[in-house]
């Protein structure tokens, strides 16, 4: 935080004639409940859109339904609020015809874990250069309390009187499973620093940045995540050169870390399922995936000549010729 507040302006007189203040980023007074976790997360954004200076009409957020997908109204940005389950296609429809916007998801563990479940497992598959984040609270809170794919087993809710039956999908482990993925991280919405510094390597990244982020539901599970938050021992920070590096203040707080390589695929897969700690940071990077927009983009360049040569060779190979 201290580095992001020397490198504001101090007066007016030192911003550039295009420079972005944080307040350049803020849209409408956000209407999530007090407590909530998603604040922390649209902080982070904000302060991460102003460090990197990125401009407001160059930045697209898209989002689903549910009290995640609210985001992009506080945003001082563009922004697509979709359908339910529906926000990676948007984005990809973004991003394959605007490559120069940067685009953010904003989804719920329900939007893109449930209804959404095809859409996210396609959109690692495709990769294009995009932020993903998950907030997960483990809730369906914006229609009020149904269990979701991530609730905790035996969780009662209004749709579960009973407690919920299954166990909970691992967003994590299930991303890392994929096809093509190239970056995937877990934060929590109560370690606003790490939080930021996890975003932000995820925006710097090539490719599709999966960012899973534990968030609190302080009206349908106060409490929830409390065995982390009161037990900092609790919590695995992962640290690597090619990773997280944090700050003084996060380093005392969290005594139990681990050097992992994010180019360790097999390690990254077994701190997802740990069941006694809770992993923080960059679980795997592969910056060697492709982005689907730039295969396309080849594509759309080949020459005329090529695109009527391959289509003639498609109509052949249905071509159905009368017998002599």
């Amino acid at each position: 935080m201290s580095d992001y507040i020397n490198k504001l302006p101090t007066s007016v007189a030192d911003l550039e004639e295009d420079a972005h203040i944080l307040h350049d980023y803020e849209g409408a007074v956000s209407r999530w409940c007090h407590g909530c976790g998603d604040n922390a997360i649209l902080t982070a954004l904000q302060k991460l859109c102003a460090e990197e200076q990125l401009p407001p009409e160059k930045t697209v957020f898209a989002s689903g339904i549910g009290c995640a997908s609210r985001l992009p109204h506080y945003m001082g940005t563009y922004g697509f609020h979709g359908l339910h389950g529906r926000a990676l296609p948007v984005a990809e429809g973004i991003k394959i015809k605007r490559p120069d916007l940067h685009v953010f998801v904003n989804t719920g563990d329900g939007d893109c874990c449930s209804i959404g479940a095809a859409h996210w497992l396609h959109a690692v598959r495709y990769n294009m250069n995009m932020t993903v984040m998950l907030h997960d609270n483990r809730i369906y809170g914006l229609t009020k309390n149904q269990v979701s794919p991530t609730s905790p087993k035996g969780l009662v809710t209004s749709t579960t009187p009973r407690g919920a039956t299954l166990q909970p999908l691992n967003a994590v482990a299930a991303t890392l499973g994929m096809s093509n993925v190239s970056f995937v991280a877990q934060a929590a919405d109560w370690v606003p620093g790490i939080l930021y510094d996890i975003l932000h390597l995820a925006f710097l990244h090539r490719g599709l940045s999966f960012v899973s982020i534990l968030q609190r539901c302080p009206h349908y599970l106060p409490g929830h995540f409390d065995e982390y938050i009161k037990n900092p021992e609790r919590t695995l920070l992962l640290t690597h050169p090619n990773g997280l590096q944090p700050d003084e203040a996060s380093a005392r707080r969290f005594k139990s870390r681990e050097e992992h390589d994010p180019a360790d695929l097999s390690r990254a897969q077994a701190l997802a399922v740990m069941d006694d700690k809770l992993a923080l940071g960059i679980l795997y990077r592969n910056e060697s995936i492709p982005c689907y927009e730039d295969m396309y983009r080849r594509e759309q360049h080949l020459p005329i000549e090529d695109k009527i040569a391959a289509l003639e060779r498609e109509f052949d190979r249905f071509t159905v010729k009368p017998e002599l």
